[in-house]
């Protein structure tokens, strides 16, 4: 029993000892300044806030959008973005999501054949350009609550595009003014 407890001791005093001279043979100095600064972190900040507020006034304003894009890269954009889960067809069924053919201009959660989640339905707002951009930003955060899956769409022109093909697909299209 000794000879075992002798042994873990001087395992332990070697491990120890041999930590204490390597750190004398690779002695290294600390340098007096990181070599990684990180100085510039307010202009970072204040680029990014400039960014930020410069991406909400233009989703702010999708009116002024609409004459830098045209309905042609709305159906891309649809297509790719949208048509997995709606259909925009006049007469056209539900999906997943419901029918887009004339939103526009209807309140949230107002198509009768479809089971909207209740924030939907609460949300009730009129479906004017300005809340279909803010609502293709980010769905979830704009209407806490929604059963739609889609993360958003980021870039304000390709949201304008959608806005301007769905609002083409109705019988009653909104004025551009």
């Amino acid at each position: 029993m000794n000879k075992i407890i002798f042994s873990i001791v001087l395992a332990v005093i070697l491990i120890l000892g041999i930590n204490k001279i390597a750190d004398v043979i690779f002695y290294v100095e600390k340098p007096e300044k990181s070599a990684h600064q990180v100085a510039s972190v307010t202009t970072v900040t204040s680029s990014t806030t400039a960014e930020t507020s410069a991406e909400n006034s233009e989703s702010g304003n999708i009116m002024a959008l609409f004459s830098s894009t045209n309905t042609a890269d709305g159906v891309k954009v649809f297509k790719k973005t949208c048509s997995a889960c709606h259909s925009i067809a006049q007469g056209g069924g539900n999906k997943i999501g419901p029918a887009l053919w004339g939103v526009l201009g209807k309140q949230a959660g107002s198509i009768s054949d479809y089971k909207y989640s209740k924030a939907m339905v609460e949300h009730g707002k009129p479906w004017s350009f300005e809340e279909m951009n803010s609502f293709l930003t980010k769905p979830k955060e704009w209407v806490k609550g929604t059963k739609m899956s889609f993360a958003g769409l980021k870039n304000a022109k390709d949201r304008a595009a959608v806005i301007l093909y769905m609002n083409e697909n109705t019988d009653n299209p909104l004025p551009l003014q």
